[in-house]
């Protein structure tokens, strides 16, 4: 039986996999079980911050699963405090963490947390979430109806109600009522199509909602850990929100997810938690993760390929203007517009040809989620790779 056999014999079918069998990873690059290369411009979609092997992440993990892995939440975890401690620090925000395994049930906490507030705080009861179309905010039952796209919900109701959308920032004004409790946004739309929300327009809205007591939650699951330049898209949009979730980049492959909030009493013992959610095998290696990313930061590193990709992206796009509309996103999280009547897929298939990894987003757009710690020569390798494949449509 061949390993594609086995996956399709014994694996639930639910995702439409390229059965590629990668083995081994050097920080943007990773060889099949044949020896090929492939430049990696998606990064797990978003996952692996530090890029594939990474010695420094492999050592903490190793050290850690040597020692103690997993002990439980009943008993004080040391790299969880210190976790918690260093995302307070590095992203200026006075906050306390709640640690779990995903984005989505980082996001799930985050509704348990604003539903908590609208029942004590105030004299209504108030529920109701605004969240965005095209948004995305996981796949369990709760954070599956907080996404706005009408087509994810087929086959999985009744779901909980309390859930409003609204087309764009400035529509959301129009759906606030006495029982609205929260607005949930992503800064910039990962799953939507890499849509960057106006920051003018943000700054707006978090000042009028804190004004009505109406809580921000911000959606950092794909924007955090430096994938948009700072810390947290937050930051760069100059914002406070009352609760930010985190998950993606933040173990560098190790499952994780993370509910910042600045409502320090929101939630009581027993009344929110996780098994297996801060142990000290995911907050050891999340841990390395903000010290390897703070340095890159620091060094002016990130910002300088940051700013080579996007230029090198916006002279493809004015290059190849019969495949592209435009170049949009922020930092490392940027995209290709396809243009109507041409097919995003088509484009991705080609540079995996061409052994070079694209994603695709909404709206028809080809998306960039590369490494981090993308050196110059993997970036042109990949770009030179990417043409390649556009060169062949």
């Amino acid at each position: 039986m061949t390993l594609k056999e086995m996956d399709q014999n014994y694996v639930l079918q639910t995702y439409a996999r390229n059965y590629v069998n990668f083995v081994k990873g050097e920080n943007s690059i990773l060889y099949d079980e044949d020896g090929k290369d492939y430049v990696d411009f998606g990064s797990g979609i978003a996952v692996c911050s530090v890029g594939h092997g990474n010695p420094r992440l492999a050592k903490a993990i190793c050290d850690q699963v040597s020692n103690i892995t997993h002990i439980s939440n009943l008993y004080l975890i040391e790299p969880q405090a210190r976790l918690a401690k260093r995302l307070a620090e590095l992203s200026g925000i006075d906050a306390v963490t709640f640690f779990a395994n995903s984005g989505a049930e980082a996001n799930e906490g985050a509704i348990k947390m604003a539903r908590k507030y609208g029942e004590v705080e105030g004299e209504v009861k108030r529920y109701k979430i605004i969240t965005l179309e095209h948004s995305f905010h996981g796949r369990t039952i709760t954070a599956l109806k907080a996404t706005g796209q009408e087509s994810m919900h087929n086959y999985f109701g009744p779901f909980p109600d309390g859930f409003v959308y609204a087309k764009n920032i400035a529509d959301i004004y129009n759906h606030i009522d006495d029982h609205t409790v929260a607005v949930m946004i992503e800064l910039v739309q990962g799953e939507g199509g890499v849509q960057p929300m106006q920051k003018q327009e943000v700054q707006a809205l978090a000042s009028e909602l804190k004004k009505r007591d109406i809580l921000l939650i911000v959606d950092e699951v794909q924007t955090g850990i430096y994938r948009t330049g700072e810390l947290l898209a937050s930051n760069l949009y100059e914002i406070t929100p009352d609760i930010i979730t985190l998950a993606k980049g933040l173990g560098g492959g190790v499952p994780i997810g993370a509910i910042m909030t600045t409502h320090k009493e929101i939630l009581k013992t027993g009344e929110h938690g996780s098994t297996f959610g801060g142990n000290y095998l995911s907050t050891r290696a999340a841990l390395e993760v903000l010290s390897i990313l703070e340095e890159h930061k620091n060094s002016g590193e990130l910002d300088h390929i940051m700013i080579m990709f996007e230029e090198r992206l916006k002279e493809i796009a004015d290059k190849y203007s019969n495949l592209f509309e435009k170049e949009v996103g922020v930092g490392f999280m940027r995209g290709l517009r396809v243009k109507e009547g041409r097919d995003a897929g088509e484009i991705i298939n080609a540079a995996f040809d061409n052994r070079v990894i694209v994603l695709k987003a909404g709206r028809n757009t080809v998306r960039f989620l590369p490494v981090l710690t993308m050196t110059k020569e993997e970036m042109l390798l990949g770009f030179e790779r990417f043409e390649s494949a556009l060169s062949s449509l």
